[in-house]
């Protein structure tokens, strides 16, 4: 009996590519995602030009099966803290699991690290009980040492010399400065990933319906200096509380926080 073999193919991201990128593999699923995609694709190629960032697309059997992020340590808006390093930040190949593709990538980033003179790379992967997302036990197969562990999430690395410090996560700088008789939301954001774009652009909008009530503050981890001041790349705060579902935030839930903090005004 013979077994096909499915051919995996690597390959910077091309135009072709940027649809199945830019949404997260969702295509064409909502219209919402539609328009962020749009948005991302803008974005991608300003980071690219801006910020280092690379991307790398795989192919099985001509059809796209997955991508993977990476960027320079000093420009990546997720962090870490490090030095000549490079940070993968979102690896997809979970709808071809189990064919290679995820190994496939993470040795084509390994591949660009080299090839850009990194002295290592790094990932923070995640301790899931029933989450496919970045699972850490898949990078401790690729031969990543886990260098730091923060709740669920842990920072894992690879060096390629002996001459360079392991990274480590950042630490929240943050502090709530109330405004009298307003609601405050503190907004902490990227445009790196559909998620993190897609919350944004739904708590600047909910916002917006309290009016005057609610001062929004946004800060976008994109800029170097925002998360080497404040340590955060995803967070949000109303009247310094904050608030997260693990997934892009809910139209309700981001309004009915909003609407408990303004009835205690």
């Amino acid at each position: 009996m013979r077994f096909k073999v499915s051919k995996i193919e690597i390959r910077n991201m091309q135009t072709e590519d940027e649809v199945f990128v830019g949404s997260c593999t969702h295509v064409n699923e909502t219209d919402e995602w539609n328009e962020v995609c749009k948005r991302r694709i803008e974005w991608f190629h300003r980071m690219y030009d801006e910020k280092g960032l690379r991307i790398k697309v795989a192919l099985v059997d001509g059809k796209h099966a997955g991508f993977i992020y990476l960027y320079p340590i000093e420009t990546c808006p997720w962090g870490p803290v490090g030095k000549d390093l490079m940070v993968i930040t979102c690896l997809d190949a979970e709808k071809v699991k189990g064919q290679g593709v995820g190994k496939a990538l993470m040795q084509a980033a390994e591949e660009e690290a080299k090839k850009q003179g990194k002295k290592g790379i790094c990932v923070v992967g995640f301790y899931w009980e029933d989450m496919w997302f970045m699972p850490a036990e898949f990078f401790k197969k690729m031969g990543y040492e886990e260098v730091q562990r923060k709740d669920n999430a842990a920072l894992f690395f690879k060096k390629f010399s002996d001459d360079i410090q392991p990274p480590r996560f950042y630490e929240s700088a943050y502090e709530f400065k109330p405004v009298p008789g307003k609601v405050v939301v503190d907004l902490f954001c990227t445009d790196s990933c559909l998620t993190t774009f897609t919350e944004a652009e739904r708590v600047r909008k909910v916002c917006a319906e309290f009016g005057d009530n609610v001062v929004l503050n946004q800060y976008n981890s994109d800029d170097p200096d925002i998360l080497n001041k404040y340590g955060i790349w995803r967070t949000i705060y109303v009247n310094g509380k904050e608030i997260g579902w693990g997934y892009e935030a809910p139209w309700e839930g981001i309004r009915q926080a909003i609407s408990k903090a303004c009835d205690k005004l």
